[in-house]
C-alpha cells in the first residue's frame, strides 16, 4: 500500500546539538525560518532538549523568546520539542506542578507536538508530563529510549510502547539516540509495533555508527511513518541521516516525501555558511563513522558535550578511555538506556574512574541517586558492589521519584523575587536556579553579562 512516508527536520535543535555542542543563535536561525516554513515537513524540531540550558547558559538568550521568535516566523509548520518527561529540560526530576506549568507554557507559546521520554523507559516518569500535554490539546509523542542490552529485546520495546498507547498518546516514537539501531533490529521492532499498535510511528536515529540511513529504509518497509533528518550541512556524524538525501531516495517511489530538492538546496547553502560560524565547537568525531558506538553507546548529542568537556580541562586525550569505561559503569547500574540524564550520569562516573585512576573511588552524587532509585527503576539489576557502596543497608526507593517532592513553584516565585519579571521566569528559575540568576543579572545590566563560551571566533 502507496504511503507518503513524512519528515521532521531537526537542524533547529538535536542537529546543531550533536554537532556544535547546541551554540547555534536565534539570529542565525531567523534569516531562514520562512524557507523553512515553505518546505511542508510534518514538523520542525525547534525547542527543548539541551537547547533551553545552553541558549541561558552559554548565549545569555532567552529560551522563551527563541521559540515566540520562530514561531511568529514560521507561522504554518508544526513546531515539535524534546521533553525529558518528569526531568522537563533539566537533569534530574521535577516537582508535578513544574512539570504543568512547563508544558502549559510551552503550548502558548507554540509547541504542537511533545516528543516525551523517560530515560529509564519507566512509564512513571513520563505520566504527568504527557497527561499535561494532552490537557493542552496538543500532539504527544510517546517515546520509546532503544538500547542493547542482555535485558532488552524487541518484546520490552513493545511492551513499552503498549503502555503508552494505554496512556492515549497520539503516536509513538521509537529513539535511537546512539545511532546503534541497525537495519533488521529496525525492521523486526517497528513491524512488531506495527502489528499491535494502530498510531503513527515516528523513527529517532543518529549516524554515528553509519547505519542509520540503511535503518531508515528497513523502517520505512516495517511501517514508519514518520522520519527525522537534518538539512545536510548539520548532518550525519553524530547528527541524523541527510534531509537531501532521503528524499532523493524516495523520489518517484510510493514513498514519495513530495518535498522540494531545489528548495532544500537553497536552505542547504545558508547554513554551509552559518555552520562555519561554530567552528570552535567542532568535535573531532563529527565526519568519523564510529562502530565503537555500538559498545560505548554514547548519544550523539552527549559525545560533541564530551569532548568540548574533555577539552576545557585539557584531558581529550582521555577520550577513548572514558568511551571504553562507559559500558563497564553501564553495567554496574543495571544497562540503563544512554540519554540525558542517564547519559551524564554513566559519562561523568566513566570520566571520573578514568582521571582518579580507580573505580568508583569517587562516586558522583548523581550515581548515587540513581542507585537510590531517584531517578527510576533500572531495566536490570544493579551490581551488588555499587549497591553496597553506595546503599549499605538501605534500600532503594520503590515510589514514583516524584512523589517524593514537594511542589515548587510557589517556592521559586519566592526566590526569584526581585530578578523574575514573569511567570516564565519563575519557571526558568524552577528549572536552573543558579543559571537563571547569572542570566537575568545579566539581561538586567546587573551582571558581566560574560558570553565567552557561546561566542564566535
Amino acid at each position: 500500500m502507496a504511503k507518503k512516508i513524512e519528515i521532521m527536520e531537526t537542524v533547529l535543535r538535536d542537529a546543531h546539538q550533536c554537532l556544535v555542542a547546541t551554540r547555534m543563535r536565534t539570529e542565525d536561525m531567523l534569516p531562514i525560518a520562512a524557507a523553512l516554513d515553505d518546505i511542508g515537513y510534518w514538523s520542525l524540531e525547534t525547542w527543548g532538549g539541551a537547547t533551553f540550558d545552553a541558549t541561558l547558559r552559554f548565549l545569555k538568550e532567552s529560551p522563551w523568546e527563541r521559540l515566540r521568535q520562530l514561531r511568529a516566523a514560521m507561522p504554518k509548520t508544526r513546531f515539535q520539542m524534546l521533553l525529558r518527561g518528569q526531568n522537563v529540560v533539566g537533569y534530574h526530576n521535577y516537582p508535578d506542578d513544574v512539570v504543568q506549568a512547563f508544558v502549559a507554557r510551552a503550548a502558548e507559546n507554540g509547541i504542537d507536538v511533545f516528543r516525551i521520554f523517560d530515560a529509564m523507559n519507566d512509564i512513571r516518569n513520563m505520566k504527568t508530563a504527557i497527561e499535561a500535554s494532552l490537557k493542552t490539546g496538543k500532539l504527544v509523542e510517546g517515546t520509546v529510549c532503544y538500547t542493547i542490552s542482555p535485558v532488552h529485546s524487541p518484546d520490552y520495546f513493545l511492551g513499552v510502547a503498549e503502555k503508552l498507547a494505554d496512556m492515549g498518546v497520539q503516536l509513538i516514537c521509537l529513539k535511537d539516540m546512539a545511532g546503534m539501531l541497525a537495519p533488521y533490529a529496525a525492521y523486526e521492532i517497528i513491524k512488531k509495533i506495527k502489528s499491535r499498535i494502530a498510531l503513527p510511528l515516528h523513527l529517532h536515529s543518529h549516524c554515528t555508527a553509519g547505519l542509520a540511513p540503511m535503518s531508515y529504509m528497513m523502517a520505512i518497509e516495517a511501517g514508519a511513518d514518520i522520519l527525522d533528518t537534518a538539512i545536510a550541512p548539520f548532518s550525519q556524524g553524530t547528527s541524523q541521516p541527510a534531509t537531501e538525501q532521503l528524499v532523493a531516495a524516495l523520489k518517484g517511489t510510493e514513498h514519495d516525501t513530495g518535498l522540494d530538492l531545489d528548495k532544500l538546496g537553497k536552505i542547504a547553502e545558508y547554513f554551509y555558511r552559518v555552520r562555519r560560524n561554530y567552528a570552535e565547537y567542532e568535535s573531532p568525531v563529527n565526519n568519523q563513522i564510529k562502530t565503537d558506538v555500538l559498545t560505548s553507546q554514547i548519544p550523539g548529542g552527549m559525545l560533541s558535550n564530551l569532548v568540548a568537556q574533555l577539552r576545557q580541562q585539557k584531558a581529550e586525550d582521555k577520550l577513548d578511555a572514558v568511551l571504553a569505561e562507559m559500558p563497564h559503569v553501564r553495567k554496574d547500574l543495571g544497562y540503563p538506556p544512554l540519554v540525558t540524564p542517564t547519559s551524564q550520569i554513566v559519562g561523568s562516573q566513566a570520566a571520573l574512574n578514568v582521571m582518579t585512576g580507580k573505580r568508583y573511588s569517587v562516586v558522583a552524587m548523581e550515581t548515587r541517586n540513581y542507585v537510590m532509585g531517584l531517578y527510576g527503576e533500572p531495566p536490570g539489576p544493579v551490581s551488588a558492589e555499587m549497591k553496597a557502596k553506595v546503599l549499605g543497608k538501605k534500600e532503594p526507593i520503590t515510589c514514583r521519584p516524584a512523589d517524593l517532592l514537594k511542589p515548587g513553584l510557589d517556592q521559586a516565585r519566592r526566590d526569584s523575587a526581585g530578578l523574575a519579571e514573569n511567570d516564565e521566569d519563575v519557571l526558568t528559575y524552577a528549572l536552573f536556579p543558579e543559571i537563571a540568576k547569572d542570566y537575568f543579572l545579566a539581561r538586567n545590566g546587573r551582571g558581566d553579562g560574560h558570553q565567552a563560551s557561546g561566542s564566535r571566533p
